[in-house]
């Protein structure tokens, strides 16, 4: 194994180095239900259009923010969105004729 040996400054600077990347890591482990989506993002993601945002907002189908003309979803509000949609698979019996 060869050895490296790194003044104090360059220790310094390489520890950091590890700190930003660390924090950065950590921002993105963050909870996804901690993040918020803007009005084109969640267009994008439920594939969806303008119109349809709209009245699911009219009809209370799902939460949101506003700030001004700009519209946010929380992520989390997104999936109790679907979880509340969410059906079951019927069980696949096969039928003998």
């Amino acid at each position: 194994m060869e050895a490296i040996i790194l003044s104090a400054q360059q220790y310094k600077e390489l520890v950091n180095r590890l700190d930003v990347l660390n924090k950065k890591l950590e921002e993105k482990q963050k909870s996804p239900n901690d993040t918020f989506l803007d009005n084109q993002e969640f267009l994008q993601l439920m594939n969806i259009s303008k119109r349809t945002a709209q009245s699911w907002r009219d009809e209370g189908k799902v939460s949101f923010s506003q700030i001004g003309s700009k519209i946010y979803y929380r992520m989390s509000d997104v999936q109790k969105l679907l979880d509340k949609n969410y059906k079951q698979a019927f069980s696949s019996k096969k039928r003998n004729y």
